[in-house]
């Protein structure tokens, strides 16, 4: 958004640099060109004066003296002609003298010549001055042509017609042109630094409110926002979100503490029960009172256990512990070595083979461990005798630690393998094996609270692979 944001503002200011420099420039270029026109039109004047006043040949080496000297001082063509085109006098050399030549002949401009110096002389002979060159710019025209009658009125007698290069003009545009482009490249870089620092301090609260939000959306109940720069509205938003994320946190607060203070409560008098039943046992005779006796003290004992669970997941999801770095396959391979002893009286195969030297991870403390004793003692539960669990630990390529358990057991129907990440939750076919149905549940929150994921999914060709994701350190 920020991106978006700065190129609208780019976009605009260059807009208006450009609205503003060229009409600046156009009006310089105009102004120097008419400066130039006034110019050289006093020496015309000049020129079509002594022209009118010609009568000897004094006055006539007289007129060739002085367009003579202009010529040479500027570089100009200067032709005086009648009314007949004839050539009174000229001056001059080079591109200038012929443009000059070329406008003053009765034929016209020579191929490739201005039309605009041809109509300067026909102007001129009908008595009337130029009053308008084109507008000079950096790349031209190199010559303009201008012409002043010789007489007035009824009695014009011929015109004089300047061929006046334009470099200097040019020049002088040019480097008024590149003072413009300097100052407007100046005022759009600082219009951009101040575009740059709006479009921070704008964004900054929303940037802060969105990591906040991620947190909070990931587990991590203290998460808050803490930017206090922005429009008043942004930071009232910032009070309001803060204000909400501390509600939420006092109630789910209360709700885990609720549950957490029951299930320690409850594990009291329960385990007092047990225990009861457990003394009760040898004075019951046997028959059917005992099988209903014994099956009161497994269904007690599963209750203990599920209030265990209870206990671990309210702790788990109350954790004030932040992620950090952690060795998984070092993790792998402890809790492997513990589980085999298990898995061997079982008569399950476990193996863990290819692991890295070294695989660190960002999650919380022992996540990996904890997590993976969740993964195996549904292994055990679960997988027949004679099963095979395979642990494998590897690098993905976006950096994150991956630990894989594949088993070969009976499975879960397709249609359920999304419902093994809640709490309680069974198949149909293992609703009387020994369990709590919240072990996948606490994996699945340590993995979140870790910043990674747990997933489910079907084995080839039967069996279950669960998979977890933590993030690179």
């Amino acid at each position: 958004m920020r991106r978006r944001l700065l190129a609208v503002l780019m976009v605009l200011m260059g807009a208006a640099a450009l609205l503003l420099c060229v009409p600046l420039a156009d009006a310089y270029a105009r102004g120097r060109t008419e400066h130039l026109l006034l110019q050289r039109r006093s020496e015309a004047v000049r020129f079509a004066d002594l022209a009118a006043r010609m009568r000897t040949a004094a006055d006539r080496a007289e007129l060739s003296a002085e367009i003579g000297r202009y010529a040479e001082l500027y570089g100009a063509g200067v032709v005086v002609v009648d009314t007949a085109g004839e050539t009174v006098a000229r001056a001059g050399s080079g591109p200038a003298s012929q443009a000059a030549t070329d406008a003053g002949t009765e034929a016209g401009p020579a191929p490739g010549a201005p039309s605009a110096a041809a109509d300067a002389r026909r102007r001129a002979l009908t008595g009337r001055s130029t009053d308008r060159l084109p507008t000079l710019r950096p790349w031209g025209p190199r010559t303009v042509v201008l012409a002043e009658p010789v007489g007035r009125d009824e009695r014009v007698s011929g015109a004089v017609l300047l061929a006046v290069p334009t470099d200097a003009a040019r020049r002088d545009v040019a480097v008024r042109w590149s003072l413009i482009a300097t100052g407007a490249v100046a005022a759009f870089a600082a219009a951009a630094l101040v575009a740059a620092g709006i479009a921070r301090w704008l964004m900054r609260p929303l940037l802060d409110l969105d990591r906040a939000v991620e947190r909070l959306a990931a587990g991590s109940l203290r998460a808050r926002a803490v930017s206090d720069t922005g429009p008043p509205e942004l930071r009232h938003l910032r009070q309001h979100f803060n204000a909400m994320a501390e509600a939420m946190a006092d109630s789910m607060g209360r709700q885990r503490d609720f549950v957490a203070d029951a299930s320690h409560q409850l594990r009291n008098p329960l385990a007092t029960l047990v225990l009861q039943l457990e003394n009760v046992e040898p004075h019951i005779a046997p028959g059917p009172g005992l099988a209903e006796h014994s099956r009161a003290l497994d269904e007690a004992e599963r209750l203990e256990e599920l209030l265990d669970g209870l206990l671990s997941l309210a702790r788990v999801e109350s954790a004030a512990a932040e992620p950090g770095h952690q060795d998984v396959a070092q993790a792998v391979r402890d809790r492997v070595t513990a589980w085999t002893p298990v898995f061997r009286a079982a008569g399950l195969h476990l193996t863990a083979a290819g692991l890295p030297e070294e695989l660190p991870a960002r999650a919380l403390p022992d996540a990996a461990g904890r997590i993976l004793d969740s993964l195996l003692d549904n292994a055990v539960k679960f997988v027949p005798r004679d099963g095979r669990v395979e642990v494998l630990a590897v690098r993905a390529g976006d950096g994150s630690a991956v630990v894989r358990v594949t088993d070969d057991g009976p499975g879960v129907p397709e249609d359920q393998l999304a419902l093994l990440l809640r709490r309680f939750a069974r198949s149909p076919e293992h609703q009387n094996v020994r369990g709590s149905g919240l072990g996948l549940a606490i994996a699945d929150e340590l993995a979140r609270g870790s910043g990674g994921l747990l997933e489910v999914r079907g084995n080839v060709p039967r069996g279950l692979v669960v998979e977890l994701r933590l993030p690179a350190r």
